[in-house]
Order: C-alpha cells, then sequence, then structure tokens
C-alpha cells in the first residue's frame, strides 16, 4: 500500500514538473517572439522616420 502511494505520488509530482517546465518554455518563447517584433517594428519606424525626413530635406535644399 505505501509502495503504490508513494509511486502515485511521485508520478503526480513528475507531472507537475513536466507541466512547469512546459509553461516556463511557452512563456520564455512568447516573450522572445514579442521582443523581437518590437525591435522589428522600431528598426521599421526608424527606417521610414529617416527617409522621411532624408526627402524632406531634399526638398527643402531644392527650393
Amino acid at each position: 500500500m505505501v509502495v503504490v502511494v508513494v509511486v502515485e505520488v511521485v508520478v503526480v509530482v513528475e507531472v507537475v514538473v513536466v507541466e512547469v517546465v512546459v509553461v516556463v518554455v511557452v512563456v520564455v518563447v512568447v516573450v522572445v517572439v514579442v521582443v523581437v517584433v518590437v525591435v522589428v517594428v522600431v528598426v521599421v519606424v526608424v527606417v521610414v522616420v529617416v527617409v522621411v525626413v532624408e526627402e524632406v530635406v531634399v526638398v527643402v535644399e531644392e527650393q
């Protein structure tokens, strides 16, 4: 009886540990994806602003 209970507890603990590890991995992946998306958006915005400013400067110099 005691052996069966110990084995069940160990199995439950292993399942919980596996679930926690899966949740942690998913959270880390989501955070990495969000950071990459934010970096890409910032780079695109900076490039667009630089291009627009250069165009404005060229137009102003031509006047």
